[in-house]
């Protein structure tokens, strides 16, 4: 079974209450009990975290090195800032998928500039949570490529 980090950065553990115009009224909880739903339909094992500290969601993206086989990530404000977490991400080999619940390309101009999109497969955002199950799919189609193709 393939395990896949699920990563969260600052203020997600706000979810349904902070700006649920944006970010609607579903939890950080109902985002990982559809995730774990899912994966476990999928033949995958997820790692779910949150953390409003640059240096924890750095040292999950190091433990996948060695315990995970792909990333979904939703960087929240470190998208804009955090060349750390794209050096980390880049240490990674496995697939990538960030993930934003609002569609950034419509809010602030700071917001349409991405570090991590530098080094993910694919990017979503806009979809509310829905992009995080669609972000999951994605890995686990990336891994059944990566596991047709000869070494």
């Amino acid at each position: 079974m393939s395990t896949v980090y699920i990563l969260n950065g600052p203020n997600l553990n706000l979810l349904g209450k902070r700006q649920p115009h944006i970010y609607g009224h579903e939890t950080l909880q109902d985002v990982e009990n559809a995730c774990r739903a899912l994966a476990s339909e999928l033949g995958h094992d997820i790692r779910f975290h949150q953390s409003n500290r640059e240096y924890e969601i750095i040292d999950w993206i190091h433990e996948a090195r060695d315990e995970g086989h792909g990333i979904v990530i939703n960087p929240a404000a470190f998208t804009h800032t955090s060349v750390a977490i794209l050096d980390a991400l880049n240490a990674f080999e496995g697939p990538v998928i960030e993930v934003h619940i609002s569609n950034v390309h419509k809010r602030e101009s700071f917001r349409h500039h991405s570090y991590v999109s530098l080094r993910a497969d694919g990017v979503i955002a806009g979809l509310g949570i829905e992009g995080y199950e669609l972000a999951v799919r994605r890995v686990a189609s990336l891994l059944r490529l990566q596991q047709k193709m000869p070494s």
